[in-house]
């Protein structure tokens, strides 16, 4: 299990949470009052880690909701071929596959170092701005 739950009044702006299965960055977070017969709702919009699609959900407060377990590792690139590069994990020395995006193709070259982030079965290259 990759993930642990929390209630969305927890939750807050620049964290994760998990939107139909994808792990997602929170964005924006807006809670409404509580109505005459209903309790207050939580609006998230959130931005996918691994798809960078936009995702909106509304909640109750306090409905529990996932969030993911991120590892944040790093790893040798030891070659960049067909969108792809091969890394070694610095710790464990295990060599994977991971894709790369178009726009980040000529940020990655064989022997330096990046992060790598790792959750829900699914890595990606993270880059500082």
């Amino acid at each position: 299990m990759s993930w642990q739950e929390a209630e969305v009044r927890e939750l807050k702006v620049g964290r994760y949470m998990l939107i139909d299965d994808s792990p997602c960055k929170i964005m924006e977070i807006t809670m409404s009052k509580p109505g005459k017969h209903g309790e207050a709702k939580g609006r998230i919009v959130a931005i996918g880690i691994f798809d960078d699609q936009k995702h909106s959900v509304v909640y109750p407060v306090k409905h529990k909701v996932k969030v993911p377990i991120i590892e944040k590792k790093n790893a040798q690139v030891l070659s960049v071929a067909n969108k792809e590069a091969q890394l070694m994990d610095s710790e464990t020395f295990e060599t994977f596959l991971i894709p790369i995006s178009p726009e980040d193709a000529d940020r990655v070259k064989a022997g330096m170092e990046v992060s790598y982030w790792e959750t829900m079965g699914k890595k990606k290259i993270m880059f500082q701005n």
